[in-house]
């Protein structure tokens, strides 16, 4: 039998802030490398390239993201921002030379960021440079259109679909996601862009589809093929301040998707109808503005999924400003089928506050809720709001006035780049359009923990991308872990980075994860929480509640027989909460217990490794005392 523990500390080199990468490596010159990426809250560093880091044999004292590149969850379609009419006129008012440098920031895959996702209004919204709102079938007022004869994108042929071209250009692999703020108001009750909602009539629903449908084949033939389609922003905003908007209820919604669908399924085969487009939570300012008597329709995206129209549709896109990004993985827990999309969260910031302030708190908010929360949470984009602003977040006609962008085009014609820049920017230059995210243990959470929260994708050519925040406003050291192999890191407070390495370099697993859905856990002492020992969540715990005592344990019921080789137990970010003394134990009835292994605990994750062991129940014994409570965060077993 062989029992790994973590390595005593003085086998890793300590890190310094500003010298990160200094960890001994394997006596051999093949060592695998990880290249680094470094972003920092003060702006020392911004997506600045740090020296490598190798991986060694062993294990690590620190907490430990250990990443499975076996288990894979969901593809990605890409990260970027929003093309609004705004943000094209801003980008026009640089000279060519200045626009292109922009522009090559923003989409050039190696000498910018390679953004590659974009989400275009269809018509206005409220970052509009115009002088009034549009939409691309507008009539006087008392008129209608129904053969859609005076459609027109004329507008957009002006400024936004040439830079949309360009991108296209710089990044082959942008992807497009359409979403109107209103129907032209012929279509609409109130006979505005500004509230009201669809009139209830199948005409108006099928001149609705053919809009959209009409807008698609515009774009297509000007070189902007569209990639997703939503039929409402916002369904839920009733009350829009000064900038298009509609209510449409969930009924309303499926009789436009279901007119929709075959005409577009028909016209443009590629491209794909996605629901809601709205808050992880309805607002409460949208609940108190439903009209009386009808349904606040709280579960919006669900009523949707499970209604006829529901085969229309992809799947479902998220907002950011209200609710949490769990609830993009329940949504995807009930309705596996569908994917995730999540398409706009906008920077913003207080009327007096310092540009230090701003670039610190969008950077860690956007890092941990957006970056890593939603791509956690089973979205296959993340997109921001606009792409450009001027100096006063705008121009913009009603709306947000405090909404930042990607890149802030100054008054002296210069381009500052802004924190929404670099969170974006640590995903869409590494991570490729087709990645598939897999399995990495985080501790941090989007309600601020302060602890180290990741995330892990492994591209299509194979190489892995990870990237890691520091919740903490003080440094804090982690280990990243893949198979055999590990590195140790320390990350300045509130930092972001992201670390690469290539699929012919990389560490691989030697053993695969065993599922331990059901199980069940008792705890002596009860302690907090004992069911977060097994919820492969880390950023949740069983804590004791008091200082290690011999005796305590952990005990798992695994539901049946499970046949495993390694048993990792990890007490996550709670440094210094791990076993000083533990016993493995297992029983086939959870009362005849047999000795597996033993040892001394000297860091956050312990690794046990077992003779090939099938059993139902496994317990886990403190052996020895110490002032520090005894918390697991996860318990893993590998076969």
């Amino acid at each position: 039998m062989r029992t790994t523990a973590v390595v005593a500390l003085t086998s890793v080199v300590a890190l310094v802030l500003g010298t990160p990468g200094g960890v001994l490596a394997d006596r051999g010159h093949d060592s695998p490398k990880a290249r680094v990426w470094l972003t920092t809250a003060d702006r020392t560093h911004l997506l600045a390239e740090q020296p490598s880091v190798a991986f060694r044999r062993g294990d690590s004292p620190h907490q430990t993201i250990v990443v499975d590149p076996d288990q894979v969850f969901q593809e990605v379609d890409g990260f970027g921002a929003s093309i609004t009419d705004s943000s094209a006129a801003v980008l026009h008012r640089l000279s060519p030379a200045a626009r292109e440098d922009a522009l090559r920031k923003l989409f050039d895959p190696e000498r910018g960021i390679g953004v590659s996702f974009l989400r275009q209004p269809i018509g206005s919204s409220d970052f509009t440079a115009a002088a009034e709102h549009y939409t691309f079938d507008d009539v006087p007022a008392g008129q209608t259109d129904f053969p859609l004869r005076h459609f027109s994108i004329a507008h957009d042929e002006e400024q936004v679909l040439p830079l949309l071209r360009r991108a296209k250009r710089l990044n082959p692999k942008l992807k497009i996601i359409a979403t109107p703020w209103s129907p032209p108001a012929w279509m609409k009750t109130n006979d505005s862009l500004v509230g009201g909602r669809l009139k209830d009539d199948p005409a108006i629903y099928d001149a609705y589809a053919r809009y959209l449908v009409k807008f698609v084949r515009a774009y297509a033939e000007a070189g902007v093929p569209v990639d997703y389609l939503t039929v409402q922003n916002e369904p839920q905003n009733r009350t829009p301040v000064g900038y298009p908007g509609a209510d449409m209820p969930v009924g309303q919604q499926e009789k436009v998707v279901s007119a929709l669908g075959p005409l577009l399924r028909w016209a443009s085969p590629r491209t794909k109808i996605l629901a809601y487009d709205h808050n992880w939570a309805t607002h409460p300012g949208d609940i108190g503005t439903t009209p009386p008597g009808q349904d606040p329709e709280t579960d919006y995206p669900e009523d949707f999924l499970s209604g006829p129209a529901a085969k229309w549709v992809a799947g479902t896109a998220f907002h950011c400003y209200y609710g949490d990004p769990s609830a993009q993985t329940a949504l995807r827990n009930a309705h596996p089928d569908k994917g995730i999309w999540f398409t706009e969260c906008s920077g913003s910031h207080g009327p007096a506050d310092p540009p230090s302030k701003v670039f610190r708190d969008t950077l860690v908010w956007h890092a941990r809720t957006i970056a890593i929360g939603t791509t956690r949470n089973w979205a296959k984009s993340v997109v921001n709001w606009n792409i450009a602003l001027d100096e006063t977040g705008g121009p913009h006609l009603g709306g947000c006035d405090t909404c930042t962008g990607l890149v802030t085009v100054n008054a002296d014609k210069t381009v500052t780049t802004n924190a929404e820049y670099y969170t974006v920017g640590h995903l869409s230059k590494f991570v490729k359009p087709g990645a598939r995210r897999i399995a990495s243990t985080s501790f941090g959470s989007t309600g601020w923990n302060g602890q180290i929260a990741d995330v892990a994708f492994r591209n299509p050519d194979g190489s892995t991308a990870l990237v890691v925040h520091n919740e903490n406003d003080e440094p804090r050291s982690f280990a990243v872990a893949v198979g055999d192999r590990v590195l140790d890191y320390t990350l300045p407070g509130g930092a972001l980075a992201t670390f690469t390495w290539p699929r012919d370099r990389a560490p691989r697993p030697d053993l695969d994860q065993v599922a331990l859905t059901g199980a069940k856990v008792t705890t002596s002492p009860a302690g907090t929480d004992p069911a977060s020992a097994v919820d492969a969540e880390a950023s949740t715990w069983w804590s004791s509640g008091q200082g290690q005592e011999p005796g305590q344990y952990v005990q798992v019921d695994l539901g049946g027989g499970k046949v495993f080789r390694r048993v990792a137990i990890d007490s996550g970010g709670n440094l210094g909460d791990f076993a000083r003394g533990w016993r493995l134990s297992v029983s086939d009835n959870g009362t005849d217990w047999r000795e597996l292994a033993s040892g001394v605990g000297v860091g956050q994750l312990t690794n046990v490794d077992v003779p090939r062991t099938r059993a139902r129940h496994l317990r886990i014994t403190a052996t020895a005392q110490a002032g520090n409570w005894w918390s697991v965060s996860d318990v893993r077993l590998y076969a």
